[in-house]
């Protein structure tokens, strides 16, 4: 049976790019098939999501047009050996892989229209924060599909493909970074005598809601930090202390070293 969109590789990005797109009814269940080698993913997958899930990628290949590449990098070569003959002009395909350029798929698959993306994952509560580069052969048609996808799970931006490494160190790692600083700040509530869950709500409501205001204010976060810092008050005192252990720099490092690890597998 057609379908509109499918998968290869339905791991946890996979799976949250499924969820968002079906939750804002972009595509519908039976629109998705997905591929995946594992048995035990693909029942919790076919279970879960409700679509149509097969271990041959090919069978994706047959099914959809658009297809969303989202395999593991290091198995990118082998996944495309597979679809020899079977990917066409036709094809739009999206790539979701860290590293892997567009010059070197397009090497692999000639044929095809290639999109490369850095999606993230809270697209599965549809706030993932994206960009996309176009391939060669990518047409603004290709592009505006793909745009249309990343903005029904969130912010969607076109760069120059020599960015996305940046982009991975910033959004496609920062969910990370954010889930501990969360994290961090529980642990500092219950210290002081708050119970875990209470803790935990109020630490991720205050980066949600910092967060919020930026995205809808507009202003810039050292303007809104000074106004949440009163003369020697709470706040200030706390800053000070962020500031001797160093957090904007390890934030700036930690996206940097991100950045440079997805350089590093884009040449492997």
């Amino acid at each position: 049976m057609a379908k509109k969109i499918g998968f290869i590789g339905a791991g946890n990005m996979a799976e949250a790019m499924i969820k968002g797109i079906m939750a804002t009814k972009l595509y519908s269940a039976n629109e998705i098939i997905a591929s995946e080698v594992y048995e035990s993913r693909r029942k919790y997958i076919g279970d879960t999501l409700k679509i149509e899930v097969c271990a041959d990628n090919a069978d994706v290949a047959k099914a959809a047009k658009l297809i969303v590449l989202s395999v593991k990098p290091q198995h990118v070569t082998d996944v495309l050996a597979s679809l020899k003959g079977i990917l066409t002009k036709d094809h739009l395909v999206v790539s979701i892989l860290a590293g892997v350029t567009t010059a070197f798929l397009e090497s692999n698959e000639p044929a095809c229209r290639f999109v490369r993306v850095m999606p993230n994952q809270p697209c599965l509560v549809l706030a993932s924060a994206s960009a996309f580069a176009r391939g060669s052969k990518a047409t603004a048609d290709d592009c505006a599909v793909v745009d249309r996808i990343l903005k029904a799970v969130g912010i969607s931006y076109e760069v120059k493909e020599e960015l996305l490494d940046a982009v991975t160190g910033l959004s496609g790692s920062g969910p990370a970074y954010a889930y501990m600083m969360i994290e961090a700040l529980s642990d500092g509530g219950v210290l002081m005598g708050l119970p875990r869950d209470v803790s935990t709500a109020l630490a991720a409501q205050t980066l949600y809601g910092a967060a919020k205001t930026i995205l809808e204010t507009g202003e810039q976060p050292g303007k809104m930090k000074d106004i949440v810092c009163s003369p020697g008050g709470t706040t200030i005192e706390a800053v000070k202390v962020l500031e001797e252990f160093g957090l904007r720099s390890a934030l700036i490092n930690a996206v940097e070293a991100s950045a440079m690890r997805s350089k590093e597998l884009g040449k492997k």
